[in-house]
């Protein structure tokens, strides 16, 4: 009878989940109690491994000790202020982040959706002072198929059904193109009142879409040429992610400690998940002083952004990036995992196509959309140990923490060929 009781616990709690939660997840059937490293897990005590790492919040590794000290240091001394007055971990933390990446000024906030947000209006408050376009004329371009969050701002400029559907009115001033379509934002651009281009690097959302070589350069040469800003959202690629410390480095010369020469670097950066660890919501707008200082006192902030906590919680996080050399591991373990999954795809059917970069990497299942293969394949690797969650119907998106080692690399890939060799 204990034996049952113990074993019903998961299904009591998503059964909880059902009935007093809004629906709009539809998570794996696993109910997670306990993380450390690259493993989580669940109330009955089985251990997977974890290949999605919050959608790449969990880049050091779930529970690092370095950043835990950091909270619980900073928790019994002071937890938020709010920004009516000044704290004596703002300042610092400002200064190490800028620093760490190169430009003039942050703004401080929490989540990634509300960075996007504070990137378009600092954008369209960059458009009418400085580059004198009449007022409320000001337009941003995306891209189709992104993913910037759900509020909005950013589903106005989604094209996902899901996300978009019986949300309306949207959000004036936005024109979406193509992505990794060079003429199409060419031609966009003609347009004078055109304030910046808000991008993906890589669009993790949409399956992990890698755009050509020579993409961002030449769109970062585009909007320089029109006066356009060039805004990255790097929430998801950013932080080392992609095997480098962030994806608009692309080919840099940089040893490790990052020196910041970026291959594209952004007019404003959009920064979240993975700058706390996943242990604090932390998220962060950087750009240089002619763009931020655009925003004045009362045009924007947040009660929480800047608090003591989080911006503790980051330096530890940020360090750990730097002293660990983790967008170096993401690289190589990167490589070993597409090697992997390509030598299925050559032998298994129902693998198509492996794609990605660093450990943020795809596998796109031989069906349709619109079918549950992809969702019941994970469903199989979570019975063999290991966690990972289908994006857009037919595409497993494989991110797991860039502590991972080799060694655990090679025994996860082993879960997934097991599974594929008895779906």
């Amino acid at each position: 009878m204990r034996e049952a009781g113990i074993m019903n616990r998961s299904a009591e709690l998503i059964a909880m989940e059902d009935r007093y939660g809004a629906h709009n997840y539809h998570p794996l059937p696993v109910v997670l109690s306990k993380g450390e490293g690259i493993f989580v897990w669940d109330v009955e005590g089985r251990k997977y491994y974890d290949f999605l790492s919050a959608y790449s919040a969990v880049n050091q590794g779930h529970c690092h000790p370095r950043i835990l000290s950091a909270l619980t240091e900073q928790a019994s001394l002071l937890t938020l202020t709010s920004r009516a007055f000044h704290n004596d971990v703002l300042g610092p933390y400002e200064k190490f982040v800028t620093e760490y990446f190169g430009y003039d000024k942050l703004l401080p906030i929490n989540t990634g959706v509300e960075a996007v947000e504070t990137a378009i209006k600092l954008c369209r408050k960059w458009a009418y002072q400085k580059k004198g376009v009449p007022e409320n004329q000001a337009k941003l371009i995306f891209v189709e198929r992104n993913f910037h969050g759900r509020t909005l701002g950013a589903i106005s400029a989604s094209t996902d059904p899901d996300a978009r559907n019986e949300f309306g009115p949207y959000v004036p001033g936005y024109e979406i193109i193509p992505y990794d379509d060079i003429p199409a934002l060419e031609r966009a651009l003609q347009d004078p009142n055109v304030a910046g281009f808000l991008f993906e690097p890589i669009q993790g959302e949409a399956g992990v879409v890698v755009p050509s070589e020579n993409y961002l350069t030449e769109a970062h040469h585009l909007c320089k040429k029109h006066n356009v800003l060039f805004i990255a959202d790097e929430v998801q690629t950013g932080i080392a992610r992609t095997g480098k410390l962030l994806a608009t480095c692309g080919n840099c010369s940089c040893q490790n400690p990052c020196e910041n020469n970026y291959e594209t670097r952004p007019d404003i950066l959009i920064l979240g998940k993975a700058i706390s660890g996943g242990v604090f919501p932390v998220s962060a707008v950087l750009a240089d002083d002619e763009i931020m200082m655009c925003i004045k006192p009362g045009e924007h902030g947040s009660t929480f952004g800047g608090n003591p906590l989080g911006c503790r919680v980051a330096m530890a996080a940020l360090e750990v990036i730097r002293d660990e050399k983790l967008a170096e591991n993401a690289e190589k373990m990167g490589i070993i995992f597409r090697e992997r999954m390509q030598s299925l795809v050559d032998q298994y059917e129902l693998f198509e196509l492996v794609r990605g970069k660093g450990l943020l990497n795809a596998v796109v299942i031989n069906d349709s959309p619109e079918s549950k293969t992809a969702y019941n394949f994970c469903i199989k690797m979570a019975e063999n140990g290991l966690l990972a969650k289908p994006t857009h119907g037919n595409i497993i998106r494989f991110a797991p923490p860039l502590i991972i080692k080799q060694e655990e690399m090679e025994s996860a890939c082993g879960i997934i060929e097991q599974t594929l060799k008895s779906y």
